[in-house]
């Protein structure tokens, strides 16, 4: 019995610690680009193509706007 409720315990505590793998995109693009992918990725930061950015994805959203770029779902 003891076992099995250590094994439901470290269940829970892996399960509740697993960082959400969720990633949402948009596509964006200006007179100077052809259309790329920015990702906001689980830890926040956006993600270019798929390389870190190292860089919030509000303000890295925000930047690419204010420069002139459009970004949609």
């Amino acid at each position: 019995m003891k076992k099995i409720l250590a094994t439901i315990i470290i269940l829970i505590i892996v399960i509740s610690c697993k960082e959400d793998d969720t990633v949402s995109c948009v596509i964006c693009n200006s007179s100077q680009t052809i259309p790329f992918e920015v990702c906001e990725e689980s830890n926040g930061n956006a993600s270019v193509n798929g390389e870190s950015t190292e860089i919030r994805y509000a303000i890295y959203i925000a930047d690419l706007e204010a420069a002139g770029a459009t970004c949609i779902n």
